[in-house]
């Protein structure tokens, strides 16, 4: 059960420019984005997701996303055939975040790997199973995985089904582009046929796998999946700002949204854009705590030594959120952030850079605003 609403009737109806609009200016997308979404047996608090994102969505990012209020959150790309054989880095992608629904992405271009790595994480407590046909990174599709299997519709197909096979009771989605390139966008066709063959929800990335992440994403190509599927439907592709959530759904006729890149150094936009929280709750929170946090909980994860590495991208965006809102750092302390060995000493220098900075005061979508209160 999945209700819908003509968000091209509403687009019309909003007098507001995209870039300008903040959540206030979007009742009527935010109302029916915390109306539930029905995926097999679960219910979904709300229609914004964070996608999927290697090397970004893991266990301390998704517990902050989850705890701001994103709809759902999805785990970080996990190797079928890795995770069979026991490896410790696909057993900590596909770790459990904390409570509520745990959704894991499986890859993989063997249906027999598929089916058997969906069976241990069915048997493992996974409450979702996701399938990626839409990763464009050279590595993956170099190995004929992700988005390349948009090249390969019959195999693809194999895929989806030995997934639901070795799933069982659990519910199994699949994200995807538009196809290899735009001159075989099989994305309709491909989405019927997972939808026969048992899926439960499909997300579609505005782009093509050719297009890798230039240009812009086609909203509208993506309804054309709509027309083809009955099933729930996820817009996925360059939405960075809850001003643009009217335009997106309605250009693509989806009934929900998944965030990605935008919510790097933001793991706080999925709930900001479903209305989980908002700009009250934004300016009461520390930039400088929430970093240390989500800082700390990544040294915890991944080991020190490992985790002071893994760090650095998140810090790096958080600073750049930060210097887009207030303006250059000491290059100081920027290489102590970002070069540093020593958690103590990089923890001070966040903790000294970030100390008067809300999570207002860094959210693009309403900074302006808040500046004019404080001036």
């Amino acid at each position: 059960v999945h209700a819908r609403i003509s968000y091209s009737q509403m687009a019309k109806e909003t007098t507001h420019s995209v870039g300008a609009q903040t959540l206030g200016d979007l009742d009527p997308a935010r109302r029916h984005l915390r109306t539930p979404l029905y995926i097999g047996g679960h219910s979904l608090a709300n229609r914004v997701f964070l996608a999927p994102l290697s090397g970004i969505s893991d266990v301390p990012f998704r517990r902050l996303a989850r705890r701001f209020g994103a709809g759902m959150v999805v785990s970080e790309m996990v190797a079928s055939g890795e995770f069979v054989k026991g490896c410790d880095e696909s057993a900590l992608r596909a770790m459990r975040d904390g409570p509520g629904l745990h959704v894991v992405q499986l890859a993989g271009r063997d249906p027999a790997w598929m089916q058997r790595a969906a069976e241990q994480l069915a048997g493992n407590g996974t409450d979702i199973i996701d399938i990626n046909m839409g990763c464009p990174a050279k590595k993956v599709v170099g190995g004929l995985s992700g988005s390349a299997l948009m090249r390969e519709p019959d195999l693809a197909l194999r895929i989806v089904e030995a997934t639901v096979a070795g799933a069982g009771s659990v519910p199994v989605t699949l994200k995807m582009r538009l196809g290899w390139d735009r001159e075989s966008i099989n994305a309709p066709e491909l989405a019927a046929a997972a939808e026969a063959a048992g899926v439960a929800m499909i997300t579609v990335h505005g782009r093509t796998r050719s297009d890798f992440y230039e240009g812009r994403a086609d909203w509208p190509a993506i309804a054309a999946v709509r027309a083809a599927v009955s099933l729930p439907l996820v817009a996925n592709g360059d939405l960075v700002s809850p001003g643009q959530i009217i335009p997106m759904l309605g250009q693509s006729g989806a009934d929900a949204v998944m965030v990605g890149r935008g919510s790097q150094g933001r793991p706080w936009l999925p709930g900001l854009m479903a209305g989980a929280i908002g700009a009250e709750e934004l300016a009461k929170l520390s930039l400088g705590e929430l970093v240390a946090e989500h800082y700390a909980a990544m040294l915890d994860h991944y080991g020190a030594r490992v985790g002071v590495r893994h760090a650095r991208k998140h810090l790096g965006w958080y600073l750049d959120r930060f210097i887009a809102a207030a303006g250059p750092v000491p290059e100081v302390d920027r290489m102590a952030v970002m070069a540093g060995q020593d958690p103590q000493a990089v923890m001070s220098v966040l903790r000294h850079l970030f100390a008067e900075t809300r999570l207002l005061d860094v959210e693009p979508s309403l900074a302006s605003s808040a500046m004019q209160e404080a001036a």
